[in-house]
């Protein structure tokens, strides 16, 4: 495990990544100010698991591959950029879930809850920044000859995705009150729906557009 002074290297670092804007961050918010609190919950979630995949695939040598196959990184990465701009398009056509006295039994729907987190967890584990991102960090305070690697990289792996799932809730949480507030303008409704298709499309093009470094 790190010593004393690479443990706040390490969360110092963590932390500012977990804070500074990024495709994660945007996603959760789109979808807090669509849907509301409880979509942009379900949303980090998903980000979240997609993440824990990313830590996984890092601790067993996998997200190695995405580092120095350029090949499979833009596999990935176009991949991962088509199924976003599959979510924003279809969030341009989506019906407004916002009309009508039954809308929080529609949003509350158990398969609506699941497909939103599914959407987030597919989001993320197409978003090879992602490993690349524990494969940057991560190495400096692995010490095989202290603890087992994987067992590292777990570990610090998921400290990171929890400081990022803490951060993503608070957006959540806050675009979510905003857009509740402003459910009920239907002007608004039509702006919120098309914001979100377009910062979907958008975080897919910048994707498409990733460099591998």
């Amino acid at each position: 495990m790190p010593s004393s002074a690479e443990w706040l290297v390490f969360l110092g670092t963590a932390t500012l990544f977990a804070i500074m804007p990024g495709p994660g961050i945007f996603y959760v918010l789109a979808r807090s100010l669509n849907g509301g609190r409880s979509e942009g919950i379900q949303s980090v979630v998903g980000n979240g698991i997609g993440a824990c995949v990313h830590v996984v695939a890092a601790a067993f040598g996998l997200s190695a591959v995405l580092a120095t196959s350029a090949t499979a990184f833009t596999v990935v990465k176009l991949v991962g950029a088509a199924y976003l701009v599959y979510l924003g398009v279809m969030a341009l056509f989506a019906r407004d879930r916002s009309d009508g006295a039954d809308v929080h039994k529609i949003e509350k729907k158990p398969g609506r809850q699941r497909s939103v987190i599914v959407q987030g967890a597919i989001a993320e584990m197409l978003n090879p920044k992602t490993a690349l991102y524990f494969l940057a960090l991560l190495p400096h305070f692995v010490h095989p000859e202290r603890d087992p690697a994987p067992l590292v990289f777990a570990v610090l792996g998921l400290i990171a995705v929890a400081m990022a799932v803490i951060v993503d809730i608070v957006v959540a949480v806050f675009a979510g009150y905003v857009g509740g507030k402003l459910r009920d303008n239907p002007k608004w409704r039509i702006r919120q729906r098309i914001g979100t298709g377009l910062t979907m499309i958008g975080l897919g093009g910048l994707l498409a557009f990733a460099e591998q470094n």
